[in-house]
This record gives C-alpha cells, sequence and structure tokens, in this order.
C-alpha cells in the first residue's frame, strides 16, 4: 500500500470516528433532554376565576396546554394566547378534548378576577389560575419555569421575565411535548392535532 493511500485511509477512519462520536453523543443528548422533559408537572392547587380551588386531578381525562405568564406581560403572552384561542378555533371538534389553562406567574398583581378577565379576552375556552405565591412558586417549579421579577421603579411598576412554553399535558397528567409559544395559530394547531392524532382543519 502506498503512503498516498495509507493517508486516504487514515483520513476515511477518522471520519468515520467523528461521525459515531456524533452521532452517539447527539443520542445521548437527546436521552437527556427526554430524562429531563420526563419530570415536567406535578400535583398542584391554584384558584380560578370564580374563588374556587382547582387542582391537577380536577383537569384529567382531558389534553392541557399549560401556559405561565402574567396579565402586566407587554408582549409575549398576549401573543401566545391569541396563537392559542386561534389554534383551538383551527382545531375545531378536536379542541373539545383540549383544555388551556393559563397560570399567572404575578400573583401579587393577578387577583383571581384579573386573571379571570385577562384570559377571557383572549378566548373564554381558557382557564386562568391563580393563587398564594407559595402555591405559584411550587407549580412553577414542577413544570421547570424560569421566573425572574426585576425591581420596580418606586411606583409598584416591575415586569416579570419567564420562560415562555406551552406544554401539552395528556389526559393522565403526564407531560406529552413542547409547543412553541411563538408559532402562529395554524402551526400550533397542527402541532397539537399531531399529538392529538388528528389533523388541524
Amino acid at each position: 500500500m502506498t503512503p498516498r493511500w495509507r493517508v486516504r485511509l487514515l483520513a476515511a477512519s477518522v471520519f468515520v470516528l467523528v461521525l459515531l462520536v456524533g452521532a452517539g453523543g447527539w443520542l445521548w443528548l437527546q436521552q437527556d433532554q427526554a430524562a429531563q422533559l420526563g419530570g415536567i408537572g406535578g400535583p398542584f392547587a391554584l384558584v380560578d376565576p370564580a374563588g374556587h380551588t382547582v387542582t391537577d386531578r380536577d383537569l384529567r381525562g382531558r389534553y392541557l396546554l399549560v401556559y405561565f405568564g402574567y396579565t402586566f406581560c407587554p408582549d409575549v403572552c398576549p401573543t401566545t394566547l391569541t396563537a392559542i384561542a386561534g389554534a383551538l378555533d383551527r382545531l375545531g371538534p378536536q379542541a373539545a378534548h383540549v383544555q388551556p389553562v393559563f397560570i399567572t406567574v404575578d400573583p401579587a398583581r393577578d387577583t383571581p378576577k384579573v386573571v379571570g378577565q385577562y384570559a377571557a379576552a383572549f378566548s373564554p375556552r381558557i382557564l386562568a389560575l391563580t393563587g398564594a405565591q407559595p402555591a405559584i412558586d411550587k407549580v412553577a417549579a414542577e413544570y421547570r419555569v424560569y421566573v425572574a421579577r426585576h425591581a420596580d421603579d418606586g411606583k409598584g411598576d416591575y415586569t416579570v421575565d419567564h420562560s415562555s412554553i406551552i406544554y401539552l399535558m395528556g389526559p393522565d397528567g403526564h407531560f406529552i411535548a413542547p409547543i412553541a409559544a411563538d408559532e402562529p395559530a395554524k402551526a400550533m394547531a397542527n402541532d397539537i392535532a399531531r399529538h392529538l392524532g388528528g389533523a388541524a382543519s
């Protein structure tokens, strides 16, 4: 075998090795991510706009679209809730099996009445939930939601940074998949319908 062929064979071997290592790394990352996502969700006891306690078990039997935000949110939350409302319309009959849930990360300002009026402005189908700060902290931790309140300006006004993702939960309360919060209504409906085993209109 000539030196030139030895070099080519060595290069080809290195290339194959890199592909195998890369594929193994990709599979490891996918498995690790799946394991992390598998732990999303958990029991909660929050308050609806009528002041009634709602638990995770009360919502069993339907698919849930769980989204965390707050009523003073300047842009992301309104855009996402608008898309959710539009997606429900596009799902047609399938929407009867889906319950969107908006959970505030700012219970100090988002009272049951406030959060209820806010969610209803986008769709009467959206269930708005709030609660005492410890209860909100607990459910946010269960869904691994990032929440950071920025100091106010001295007038009581402040903003709250939060992760923006929609959690699709199964009728048994287990996490199924994340739905991108920045998708337009049509794409969101298609994503949801795919997991429900149908097609959006």
